[in-house]
């Protein structure tokens, strides 16, 4: 009976067409039988089939109302508790822009890079609003969401750190009369993160010795590093003329150029060359022909540290031990400097480490005199 794509639910009772249809057993506790029945009062199959279609979408309709009214409201976990009101005050976005700006300048791309994938990660999960209509909640679930990704609780820390430097600079610039929501979130204490081991020192003998053989341009930077300590990045970015081997004590003089910025304040120094680091400046200083120890990672623009990062941590797993990277070495400087007992003050200028106290950072500092003293010490040591 009917249209062959619509069910049909007509049956003929002499020559009278009635509807009949089962009622949905979600739905039996709203009628008092299983089955509903009506006279169509027509004996015109066409008519019938007609009804019927009209009496089921009908029916349809009026289930899904009884369904709908028994079900929670969709997604009313997602409703705020009252709505936000009217702001004045600048989007995520906007704070990001303010930030670049005025932080910016002589920063590397490793600064802009980081702070906008940051800001572009809380955007992606809690929308770019203004910065007042953040809710602590809203920083806690973001800090959910980024260990759920598999990120360690130190890096969650640090990209929160870049989220509440670029908010609070934003608030204090606009004067806002509202709190940073990123500023008191509990971290918990996973113990997921992997301690970098420093060289042991027969390993550290392997490592230098291999250096010398290979006797190249990436050989020379990880020996530069093996014996002075210094951050990746900041060996990379060396000018040529940062290499001083014509004074009394040579030395490496880190400073911050327009292509490789540093760390901190206290990143700029002098580190006497003792051991297989004055090797590696005399090999840079003799072989090199443009302004920059290492072309190959550097130009006028740009210090690529990543990239020689990763080549020469793969060298190392491949040549030397899978355990360590280059960043152990600078734990094993600080560590080589404890055993010939240096102070710690002066550990920490050799490694441009942050001062423990104001009164340490008054002064210019140990003199080159006193820091070759415990730098020929660690190279006689090992």
């Amino acid at each position: 009976m009917g249209d062959k794509n619509c069910p049909s639910y007509l049956y003929l009772k002499g020559k009278t067409f009635y509807f009949n249809r089962h009622v949905p057993l979600d739905l039996k506790g709203h009628y008092k039988t299983k089955r509903i029945r009506l006279c169509l009062k027509t004996a015109s199959p066409f008519e019938a089939a007609k009804a019927a279609r009209s009496i089921a979408q009908r029916l349809d309709d009026y289930w899904m109302a009884l369904r709908l009214s028994s079900m929670d409201i969709p997604a009313l976990h997602l409703l705020r508790q009252k709505p936000l009101e009217p702001s004045n005050a600048p989007t995520l976005s906007k704070a990001l822009s303010t930030y670049l700006r005025l932080k910016g300048n002589n920063k590397s791309d490793t600064f802009f890079r980081g702070a906008r994938r940051n800001i572009q990660a809380v955007i992606d999960v809690l929308d770019d609003r203004p910065i007042d209509q953040y809710l602590s909640s809203d920083a806690a679930a973001f800090r959910d969401y980024s260990l759920d990704r598999g990120l360690t609780v130190a890096s969650v820390k640090r990209n929160f750190t870049t989220i509440r430097s670029i908010i609070n600079l934003t608030i204090s610039e606009q004067g806002l009369d509202c709190k940073n929501p990123f500023s008191k979130v509990f971290f918990p204490d996973l113990d997921d993160v992997n301690q970098r081991k420093p060289f042991p020192n027969d390993l550290l003998k392997l490592l230098q010795s291999r250096c010398r053989a290979e006797n190249d341009s990436k050989r020379w930077l990880i020996a530069l590093i093996s014996d002075t300590g210094m951050r990746l990045a900041e060996a990379v970015g060396l000018a040529v003329d940062d290499i001083k081997l014509d004074k009394e004590i040579p030395y490496i003089d880190i400073k911050p150029h327009p292509w490789r910025s540093l760390k901190t304040k206290g990143s700029q120094r002098k580190i006497p060359l003792v051991g297989e680091a004055l090797w590696a400046a005399r090999q840079i200083k003799a072989s090199n022909k443009t302004k920059f120890a290492f072309p190959e990672y550097t130009n006028a623009e740009l210090c690529n540290a990543n990239s020689a990062s990763a080549a020469l941590n793969r060298w190392v797993q491949t040549n030397i031990s899978k355990d360590y990277v280059m960043h152990s070495l600078r734990h094993s400087m600080r560590d080589r400097l404890r055993e010939v007992q240096c102070p710690a003050e002066i550990i920490d200028q050799i490694g441009g480490w942050s001062s423990r106290s104001i009164g340490e950072s008054y002064g210019e500092g140990h003199s080159l005199n006193k820091l070759i003293l415990f730098m020929e010490a660690i190279a006689a040591y090992l």
